[in-house]
């Protein structure tokens, strides 16, 4: 799973007024979004090839969100009915084939869950890192939890919720843990920005596996160590991973991909959602 200087300066002024904080108490999500002014960043993911999904089981969805405007997903049902959902986050690329297929190939390997891929964008998709970049930059919060929270007012109250997603959707992967409370069964979460509020943290019901790199230069391993201090001292489980690899290893067609690396962690995810999951 992936230069406008003018736009480059302006970001991080602009979010820091979305967020209204100064740099010094910005919140993990506003963190991870100044990357997409960092050159660095955007230049570790190598642009998506381009792919065609032709979908076997899963469908587009809608579902109605509390700021009136309707939210999107990818949505696969499982054969039978189950209480069993993942919300599956994707990368800073958008809702793209590669995570539609990822979904169903998920679905299929865990049997008994439905699993729906949010569209954090809204519909936009970037194919180039100029895009992506400007997609992140530009999803504000408020929307994007709008979103979460309309997809588990669709999934209903009885649903039990595994989380997982990748850099962008990793770190929302955690957040999405935290905002749908005690419904939260597992969450699985790729080289994302840590949460590093123990008060909420302290708010997570289920179970974090944490998969890290430890070549990543922005989710590096002080955020990491910060991370299990911080989940330790909020009395939550959290099982660490971490690979002598890159930021997006488990992304083929990221130029660092490492093969090996991840399939040993998709072999992790899939073992941690069955048991904490679909136990």
């Amino acid at each position: 799973m992936k230069r406008i200087l003018f736009f480059a300066l302006l970001l991080p002024l602009t979010l820091f007024a979305q967020a209204g904080k100064s740099c010094c108490s910005l919140t993990s999500t506003a963190e991870f979004a100044m990357l997409a002014s960092d050159e660095k960043f955007r230049s570790a993911h190598l642009e998506p090839l381009p792919f065609i999904f032709v979908p076997e089981n899963g469908k587009e969805i809608t579902f109605k969100t509390a700021d009136g405007v309707d939210g999107r997903g990818f949505e696969i049902k499982a054969a039978r009915e189950t209480n069993a959902t993942i919300f599956m986050i994707h990368e800073w690329w958008g809702l793209n084939d590669y995570i539609k297929q990822e979904a169903e190939k998920l679905q299929k390997e865990l049997g008994n869950v439905n699993v729906i891929a949010l569209d954090l964008y809204d519909g936009k998709v970037a194919t180039t890192q100029q895009e992506a970049g400007k997609y992140m930059g530009e999803a504000k919060e408020e929307r994007i939890r709008a979103i979460i929270r309309g997809a588990l007012d669709y999934v209903g109250s009885k649903a039990k919720v595994g989380t997982i997603g990748w850099c962008f959707g990793g770190g929302w992967s955690l957040q999405t843990a935290l905002m749908v409370g005690k419904q939260t069964s597992a969450c699985v979460m790729y080289y994302g920005m840590p949460e590093t509020d123990v008060e909420k943290l302290k708010t997570i019901n289920g179970p974090v596996l944490g998969i890290f790199a430890k070549k990543d230069g922005w989710i590096n391993t002080d955020k990491v160590k910060e991370f299990e201090a911080n989940m330790k001292r909020a009395s939550k489980k959290l099982t660490v991973k971490t690979y002598d690899a890159d930021h997006a290893f488990a992304n083929p067609s990221n130029p660092k991909f490492d093969k090996d690396a991840a399939a040993d962690a998709h072999k992790a995810a899939l073992a941690f959602l069955k048991k904490n999951l679909l136990k």
